[in-house]
């Protein structure tokens, strides 16, 4: 038998060696197991690079265990939602800057849920779609800078609740996106936004300035055509003196245009300048009332730093959280004051240990002498006041003018016309006459025979009889009453 065929031939086979092959060939990323590297692609560990390979289409199959893929300065004009068919759980990087990328899918990020870094920089991208990296719930980093976009929609960045860095500058972007930076709407974890280089002619000073110090630290604004205006003067001036990185490094860059004008002005050198003589911006008064209780807020430009103390008015150091009762130190570093005192007043200190530079806040606090309460209680008596004499005027004009009868038998009752020859001597203006003496007994229903009672209450001896009752349509027309109210400036008896 040939030695080939001998079944002990097989046995001689040295096995050691076709073992180790095989261990290192499934211990290694590029095995079988795991799929092997891309043509035209450098492959190390998990890195797959494929850079400036002039792909126009994503490689496939890529190896499941690949961290970093990046697919930089190629001709991938469109990223379809099937790019990755396979998951690729391990990825948490893909550069895909400088491909001419015009279109991504919705879906396109399905498949690569634990991305943390996106750069989608430097491509011809024109909106970012309703929901677009709304797959991308660990994204932290996302570069969209240098693209063509014009609309941003309002639910695009949607779920990224761990996005910390968000570059959109170099675009044509005319509409502030608010909604990333309102509060309940912003996303949580967002510390830098780069607005640089687009097309705002406006901002919301006044919304921005209530912003973080630490977010407004890194809100790049520069390189805009910007319209001139003393609030947004006054947000980059605050800036200025607080040294925030995105208005210090950028002093130049900041540009506006004055209305009516054609050329740029520096935003920080409008202060008292016409058209506009904007104001410098002065840091507000904290203002309370005795017995209040407030809330110092230390505004620092370091977020997340817990190192800091705070220094009253009296030189007395607040160091740890708790307190005295009175002034307590809270866990996010703000200082309160409980049952404000005169004494209370006065400028507090806010010491804070950053990472590179220590810094330090100032917060004035002014107590006014009185309680709150105080001012509302003078105001209630002011207003009863006046309503009193008010009530009060209304009152006498009802009396002087709408004073019912005082005889109320009288009404029905047929009284004696008043002499004839006495009516050019009766008053225009004369007084209600008296009943009875004021004696409170009620009018006579027919007056004495031969006498008569003249104007104004006087007796009469000699005064005419009444006249004689009329007979005819008319005589049911009763002479005028001189206690009612139209006879105010007559009680001659009207003869028909």
């Amino acid at each position: 038998m040939p030695p080939s065929c001998h079944p002990c031939v097989a046995m001689r086979v040295p096995v050691a060696p076709l073992s180790l092959l095989l261990a290192l060939s499934l211990l290694s990323p590029w095995g079988c197991a795991g799929g092997s590297c891309p043509p035209r692609c450098v492959c190390a560990s998990n890195l797959l690079s494929c850079s400036q390979a002039n792909m126009s289409v994503v490689p496939a199959p890529l190896p499941r265990f690949t961290a970093v893929l990046d697919l930089s300065h190629n001709n991938v004009t469109r990223l379809r939602a099937d790019w990755a068919p396979a998951r690729l759980p391990h990825l948490h990087a893909l550069l895909l800057s400088h491909n001419g990328l015009a279109f991504v899918s919705t879906e396109a990020f399905a498949h690569v849920p634990r991305l943390r870094h996106l750069d989608l920089s430097s491509n011809r991208l024109r909106t970012l779609d309703e929901n677009l990296f709304s797959d991308l719930g660990e994204l932290e980093v996302l570069l969209l800078y240098n693209n063509e976009i014009a609309t941003v929609d309002r639910t695009a960045f949607e779920n990224l609740g761990r996005l910390r860095k968000l570059y959109l500058g170099q675009n044509r972007i005319a509409r502030f996106p608010l909604e990333l930076l309102r509060e309940g709407t912003r996303l949580p974890q967002l510390a830098l936004l780069d607005l640089s280089a687009n097309r705002l002619r406006a901002v919301p000073a006044g919304e921005l300035q209530a912003l973080p110090a630490w977010l407004r630290d890194r809100l790049y604004l520069h390189n805009n055509p910007l319209a001139c205006d003393c609030l947004l003067f006054q947000l980059l001036d605050r800036g200025r003196r607080r040294h925030l990185s995105a208005v210090e490094d950028f002093q130049d860059e900041l540009r506006c245009f004055q209305p009516g004008g054609t050329a740029f002005v520096k935003i920080l050198e409008l202060a008292g300048k016409p058209p506009l003589n904007c104001s410098r911006a002065r840091e507000a008064v904290l203002e309370a009332h005795l017995g209040d209780s407030v809330t110092l807020g230390c505004d620092s430009r370091w977020q997340g730093v817990r190192g800091r103390h705070w220094v009253t008015p009296g030189g007395e150091r607040v160091l740890g959280e708790g307190g005295n009762g009175s002034v307590v130190l809270l866990a996010n570093g703000s200082l309160q004051l409980r049952a404000l005192r005169p004494e209370d007043a006065g400028t507090y200190s806010c010491w804070v240990a950053g990472p590179l530079l220590n810094e330090t806040l100032y917060v004035e606090l002014l107590v006014h002498n009185f309680t709150l309460h105080g001012p509302h209680d003078t105001l209630n008596t002011a207003y009863t006041t006046l309503v009193g004499c008010i009530l009060s005027v209304v009152l006498v004009l009802i009396y002087l003018y709408l004073t019912p009868c005082r005889c109320c038998c009288c009404r029905g009752t047929e009284k004696p016309p008043a002499p004839r020859d006495d009516s050019i001597n009766s008053s225009v203006l004369s007084t209600t006459p008296n009943h009875a003496g004021g004696t409170g007994e009620p009018c006579p229903s027919h007056a004495a025979p031969g006498a008569g009672t003249g104007q104004n209450g006087r007796f009469k001896g000699g005064g005419t009889p009444p006249l004689p009752a009329r007979q005819g349509p008319k005589a049911q027309r009763k002479v005028s009453d001189p206690d009612s109210v139209s006879s105010v400036f007559s009680d001659t008896p009207i003869v028909v």
